[in-house]
């Protein structure tokens, strides 16, 4: 599975810096080959000194990066990219600025040829410090970005003041309390950062966000739980269903069990999760202690697309539990909770 070529879908509001930051990518002298899929070449507006040689649709940088378009849909796109060449490092999907990037990450679970040969690595977000908080009160669109995210470059931060960009980073915490925030002008942030993540590799989610595996930390199964402006405490007992008026309906939780999971039943239990709320759900994310399994069971779902596999192994002086975590919307904590809970392995 190592062979195949990691995809950042690159998402976020018109003007958030995308364009920048594809540029950067495709000029930059970085040692790495990318290719790099927009929607509309003329946006990026390459420099023509840049560009080596084009054939039909690739374009061809002197650093060694491709670029071409999305011709009719992503998948044959995708197909036309991988057939054409393949000695590249990785790939990047830009999403127009009014998508919800869903449907974009989707393709890469649905299409067995691209499941074979590429792997998504993560889904990052651009962010306009400036107007983002604007765009959240006004659009819908704005706010699943943030929460498909797997994280976000926070733009155009000299355009707000500290006490603004910590505001900022509150409401997006509110929204998708896994993604790391990187702040830039510009979008000057490390290409390293964004790119090769391995954003639904758990140990990387682990090493960005320490309290992904921390069931320790908050015993209520919060991670930042603060949906309403009233809530930020967090003590267990006031949590509503309905606390999530703000940020598009969009709330997250997570929920943990130190009880060994029926291997079966959870995998069930998750399929019909996902397939009867997947509109609703717009990520979800967790680790999975299954008796009688030595390794971590380690999923996530895009709506109504869910992805599983056994990863590295508990080590012996683990403490092992399970823990999700879903961002959604009108999610019945409650029921969830309940769902999960009647996974538990029996004990012999």
């Amino acid at each position: 599975m190592t062979d195949r070529i990691p995809v950042t879908v690159l998402t976020g509001y018109l003007g958030a810096g995308k364009t920048t930051l594809l540029n950067r990518i495709l000029s930059e002298d970085h040692g790495r080959k990318y290719a790099v899929i927009v929607n509309e070449f003329g946006e990026v507006g390459i420099d023509n000194d840049l560009i080596l040689n084009t054939d039909e649709e690739l374009f061809e940088m002197n650093n060694g990066c491709i670029c071409c378009t999305v011709r009719g849909d992503l998948i044959k796109t995708m197909h036309g990219l991988l057939a054409k060449r393949g000695n590249f490092d990785a790939i990047v999907v830009e999403t127009t600025g009014l998508a919800d990037p869903g449907p974009v990450a989707q393709t890469f679970f649905v299409d067995s040829f691209l499941q074979e040969r590429t792997v998504l690595d993560s889904v990052t977000t651009v962010v306009d410090a400036k107007h983002i908080l604007l765009r959240l009160a006004d659009s819908r669109e704005a706010a699943e970005q943030i929460a498909f995210a797997d994280q976000i470059v926070l733009n155009k931060t000299e355009l707000a003041t500290e006490s603004e960009l910590r505001e900022i980073e509150t409401r997006i915490r509110r929204i998708n309390p896994l993604a790391p925030i990187h702040r830039a002008q510009r979008s000057n942030v490390a290409l390293d950062k964004v790119l090769g993540r391995g954003g639904f590799d758990i140990d990387r989610i682990v090493s960005l966000e320490p309290d992904f595996l921390n069931p320790g930390h908050d015993e209520a199964g919060h991670v930042h739980d603060e949906h309403c402006e009233h809530d930020h405490h967090s003590d267990g007992d006031d949590h509503h269903a309905h606390d999530h008026e703000h940020d598009a309906g969009i709330n997250s939780f997570s929920l943990t069990s130190r009880t060994p999971m029926d291997g079966g039943k959870i995998s069930d239990w998750l399929a019909y999760v996902v397939q009867s709320q997947g509109p609703d759900i717009l990520r979800a994310k967790g680790i999975i202690d299954v008796k009688g399994e030595s390794r971590r069971l380690v999923f996530q779902a895009v709506h109504m697309l869910l992805e599983g596999d056994l990863q590295r192994p508990w080590k012996p002086d683990d403490d092992r539990y399970s823990r999700l975590v879903f961002i959604g919307r009108n999610l019945d904590r409650n029921a969830l909770q309940i769902g999960f809970d009647s996974c538990a392995a029996k004990t012999s």
